[in-house]
């Protein structure tokens, strides 16, 4: 979910219609004194689950002890940045550092799109979300003791849109953000009617304006964008203590942390300290937690799953092994096209593909049967295109049909199966024919352009090597169709630049999903975003279709349209084969010495919420016995 715009519309107002005029219209409504109408949360649909002065979320454990470190492995290889701004445009960002710092709002992980003042104590918009006012708590401060303030609020949205192409185009409907009050900003949309809007802004990670405005120890004038090793200032549950570049971090619980006792964090943040260690391969990473280097690992492939995890520690129950669900997040994980080349414009090729691409043997050869093939963009929600459309999401569909595959309405879609010598065979056959219908042909083994005789060849880009062994598996189907195929694997600053610049073939990409998709989905799919470099339309998508589709999506009314029109926009974007689908697991998996304890039920969409709600246990250490 993400952004819109600002208006009036405060009992009996009338609303306005361009966004100068709705600028003036709520400052005007504001001068005269009509109270806004505030909220101490917000739910894109329906009513919130907690009520104005409630004392925690059902989910913590309002007295969990504090105190413990616990030892965590990066996500990443390494890290040379401390500044959020720039992450994924310059540098690599150090893992955690979303501890310093605090947002407007914060989600309740028991509901769907709901979220709670944080920084903010309360906001305020009109009926017809083209604004909205936050105010800030009195007591909100940087862990230099200098209060949070609207010009921070401000400073930070400029520094996002400014500075990452990404959050450019994310915040782009917010026209003007400015200070209306002591603790107040308001924040005005570009149109009416976008209900994320008032939420999106929200999420901001605030910086501290007057700190980067600032000089360093050495007399050096910060610059927000750009890359920095030194430690930043925030006002979040943590600070940075200290670290080694690029292998290191230690972040310390703030012992007179702002907001410690608000209802939204109460029973959270309960670890003294918070160390990350790097490790540039997950084989050493698995040793390290053997070896009792680190607390919690979470194991991303199926092999090592089934393989590595019958050490002494487990068997006799000092490491606990536990799989958690995933229940808030769909996904598409594929290999991702670059149909802005010109060999991969035409659908029936990437059908060919998807044809070549045997999962139920690399499943069982692989990854021990663990896998089940994404047959969606939303795959694990009930956004998920099934059988044919229907209802609202056919009448949605009836608007752009001129537009779209006819299969959209005729037949649902399935993936090509495999698995047997007979399946892989006449999959093959499909393949030489989408091929030869596109305009290519065999010769010499080799396929190639039927009229220029040029060889069809395709890199496959990844920064990851753990990523090989799939892509080598795919490789031979390919190999048999006439496809000169290379696999180059680069490292992660190579990997960016190339991607960010879209030079590459194809690529393997991820598209995670909230359960109520919004503005994020122009960034991912919009023709606007094929062409702005860094955007997650990775694929190139121009798609007149898809445009109307995704602000169905956005400007829908009530969740059954928004769940209709997700479905119609899965299934068009399904239709027209911008990628081969991968496959996914629905649940976590996990190992971690048994020294932590955790609220008896875990929030429905927080998965292990681990380590944000969970906390030392020193009865639990003790039995399981000392670190080394």
């Amino acid at each position: 979910m993400r952004l819109t715009r600002r208006a009036v519309v405060q009992a009996g107002i009338v609303t306005l219609a361009s966004p100068a005029l709705n600028a003036i219209g709520a400052r005007t409504v504001l001068a005269q004194g009509a109270a806004p109408s505030w909220r101490h949360g917000l739910s894109l649909f329906g009513d919130l689950r907690y009520a104005e002065g409630f004392t925690h979320f059902e989910y913590v454990n309002s007295s969990a002890p504090k105190g413990g470190t616990v030892r965590l492995i990066s996500g990443g290889q390494t890290f040379d940045n401390f500044n959020p701004v720039v992450a994924g445009v310059k540098g690599t960002l150090a893992a955690g550092v979303d501890l310093i710092y605090d947002t407007l709002m914060v989600p309740a992980l028991d509901e769907v799109s709901a979220e709670y003042g944080l920084l903010a104590e309360a906001m305020s918009y009109p009926d017809d979300y083209s604004w909205v006012i936050y105010r800030l708590r009195a007591n909100a401060k940087w862990h230099d003791g200098k209060p949070v303030t609207p010009e921070d609020v401000i400073f930070s949205l400029e520094a996002y849109k400014k500075n990452h192409p990404q959050y450019s185009a994310y915040y782009r409907h917010v026209t003007k953000a400015e200070k209306t009050g002591d603790r107040e900003i308001t924040f005005t949309f570009d149109q009416p009617g976008n209900r994320e809007l008032p939420q999106i802004v929200g999420q901001i990670s605030v910086m501290p304006k007057h700190f980067w405005e600032g000089t360093d120890k050495n007399g050096n004038k910060r610059d927000i964008a750009a890359t920095t090793l030194e430690t930043p200032l925030g006002a979040g549950a943590y600070r940075l203590k200290e670290f080694v570049a690029g292998r290191t971090l230690v972040y310390e619980r703030v012992k007179d942390y702002w907001g410690k006792d608000i209802s939204v964090n109460v029973g959270r943040d309960n670890f003294d300290q918070i160390r990350f260690e790097y490790f540039r391969d997950t084989t050493v990473a698995l040793e390290a937690l053997k070896a009792d280097q680190v607390d919690w690992r979470t194991e991303n492939s199926a092999k090592s799953w089934a393989t590595s995890y019958d050490f002494p520690a487990v068997q006799d129950k000092r490491v606990i092994l536990e799989e958690f669900p995933i229940r808030n997040v769909g996904v598409m994980q594929a290999f991702a096209f670059n149909i802005r080349r010109d060999k991969f414009k035409d659908a029936r090729v990437r059908r060919a593909f998807n044809y070549a691409f045997d999962f139920e043997e690399m499943n069982k050869q692989l990854f021990y049967g663990q896998y089940k093939r994404i047959a969606s963009y939303f795959e694990g929600t009930e956004l998920a295109a099934r059988d044919l459309p229907q209802g609202e999401e056919l009448k949605i569909l009836e608007t752009v049909r001129d537009q779209v595959p006819a299969e959209v309405f005729t037949t649902a879609y399935s993936n090509p199966v495999g698995g047997n010598s007979d399946n892989v065979r006449n999959n093959l056959r499909e393949a030489v024919k989408l091929l030869k219908e596109a305009g290519f042909e065999v010769r010499d083994r080799k396929l190639v352009d039927a009229k220029s005789g040029e060889a069809f060849r395709v890199e496959f880009l990844a920064d990851n090597p753990n990523t090989e062994r799939f892509v080598l598996f795919y490789k031979p189907s390919l190999e048999r169709l006439g496809i000169e195929v290379t696999v180059r694997t680069v490292d992660d600053a190579q990997y960016e630049n190339r991607a960010r610049n879209w030079d590459f073939d194809i690529v393997i990409s991820s598209w995670g999903q909230s359960l109520s998709p919004g503005n994020e989905q122009r960034g991912f799919w919009s023709t606007q975003a094929a062409d702005q470099p860094g955007s997650r339309n990775v694929v190139g998508i121009k798609n007149p279709a898809i445009d109307t589709l995704i602000d169905r999506v956005i400007f829908a009314k009530n969740r059954e349209e928004l769940v209709a029109a997700t479905k119609a926009m899965d299934r068009v974007l399904l239709w027209n084969h911008y990628v081969v689908p991968q496959f996914t697991y629905d649940k976590v998996r996990t190992a971690r010495w048994d020294r932590f304890g955790h609220p008896e039920k875990l929030p429905t969409y927080g998965m292990s919420a681990f380590p944000t709600i969970w906390w030392w246990d020193a009865a639990k250490a003790a039995k399981t016995g000392s670190r080394s």
